[in-house]
């Protein structure tokens, strides 16, 4: 990552969401301290799957939440992810304040994360074309499914002239979406950047093609416990604010979190894992670019996705990077609650820890009775706890070897 011409505080202006446990921040939040499960039976997809369970978004109306948009006047015809991530986007703007039409468009960044984008427009379109015997598929099926598309749909609505474009990293996707957000406006790119990431991807195939490489669990996500054997697909869509301090302090917006800190690095000897010594960088890396200690942090939301070789080498990242620091660390992984949403994760897992530096919660980790012994860390079992917390860090791996680590700490006055 360069390192020229960092000068800009970056603060959290606004945050949105779209969950399996809540289709807003505050229904988000509240399910994520009550420790409520979104992972159920998977419905409406036709055929038998060999791993039955998901955290899918049920009762989300794209009528009602896109109802007073004005510019965007095809969002309506648009793919699943691209609704999750627009509703979300649209939440967030309204928390920031962000006037319109907005004075410098071309000072606006739009970057949305996705692994697989309209995956699921894909496989609707192959279904109505040869199992239902259409004679067409839908007009809109190419932006439906390029990944790019959410990018652009809340680009068109709210005018945004600044960069504007999807990054795919598979888990990961948010996060680096975030990260690069960050560095625009860092660096003066841009003033304001809108970042996060969405997908909807509880479908036929990707049940398939995820069970296929044994990532998923028939029974549920039970990260660092010793039943964890394996993650839960879910869909998802969270997105991010981010603004210069000066940009925010001129318009009176307030800061929700102050960004600081970024790592992402590559490494593994296969395709589906992520090298123990490759996490420990990220961590090390966003700790040095938010010139912070380890003993600094307080709260580390995990990547904890119940992958067993995920679990057990980040329990070891985690000693390596914070030394004794490790023991008195809070730490908790939220998939046990809403799965893991792949290009979705980084963001609304970046929001939780937005949410308990703000609130002083530790979200839990559910379903945690029994750890693995390999996995004797804090890791806030069952309960949410309460704690101050004036930085969080926020760990996301993929598939192809990616890692990466956010940093968020309480917003000066």
């Amino acid at each position: 990552m360069l390192q020229a011409n960092l000068h800009r505080r970056v603060v959290v202006t606004g945050v949105g969401a779209v969950t399996p446990i809540g289709q807003n921040v505050a229904d988000y939040w509240q399910s994520l301290c009550a420790g409520k499960s979104g992972i159920g039976p998977v419905t409406g997809i036709g055929e038998e799957v060999p791993i039955g369970i998901a955290a899918s978004i049920t009762g989300f109306d794209p009528t009602s939440r896109f109802s007073k948009w004005l510019r965007d006047k095809t969002i309506m015809h648009s793919s699943r992810y691209c609704w999750l991530a627009a509703a979300a986007a649209d939440e967030a703007m309204a928390q920031a304040g962000l006037s319109f039409p907005l004075e410098a468009p071309e000072r606006v960044a739009c970057i949305i994360g996705s692994a697989a984008g309209g995956h699921i427009a894909v496989e609707i379109a192959g279904r109505d074309r040869f199992l239902a015997g259409k004679r067409a598929v839908h007009p809109m099926l190419l932006p439906r499914i390029v990944s790019s598309s959410a990018a652009a749909h809340i680009g068109i609505e709210y005018g945004i002239k600044g960069p504007t474009f999807a990054l795919c990293s598979a888990g990961a996707s948010a996060a680096h979406a975030i990260g690069l957000g960050f560095d625009h406006v860092r660096r003066g790119i841009a003033d304001v950047a809108i970042v996060g990431g969405a997908d909807s991807t509880v479908t036929y195939s990707a049940l398939l093609a995820c069970d296929a490489l044994h990532f998923l669990s028939p029974d549920g996500c039970f990260p660092f416990a010793k039943r964890h054997n394996g993650t839960v697909l879910a869909e998802a869509a969270g997105v991010l604010i981010l603004e210069a301090e000066s940009h925010a302090r001129a318009r009176g917006a307030r800061a929700l979190a102050e960004m600081r800190g970024f790592g992402m690095a590559t490494g593994s000897d296969g395709m589906f894992g992520v090298d123990t010594e490759v996490t420990e960088h990220v961590m090390r890396e966003a700790l040095d670019d938010a010139g912070l200690d380890a003993a600094d942090i307080a709260y580390v939301n995990a990547h904890g996705d119940g992958i067993v070789r995920d679990d057990v080498s980040e329990t070891e990242a985690l000693k390596a990077v914070f030394g004794s620091h490790a023991n008195a660390l809070s730490i908790s992984s939220t998939k046990s609650m809403h799965g893991h949403a792949l290009g979705g994760a980084a963001a609304i897992e970046a929001i939780a820890c937005i949410k308990s530096i703000e609130d002083g919660i530790i979200p839990p980790t559910i379903a945690l009775d029994d750890p693995d012994p390999r996995c004797d860390l804090d890791y806030t079992a069952m309960q949410p706890r309460t704690r101050q917390v004036n930085h969080a860090m926020c760990n996301n791996l993929a598939i192809c070897g990616m890692a990466t680590s956010l940093i968020f700490e309480t917003a000066q006055a």
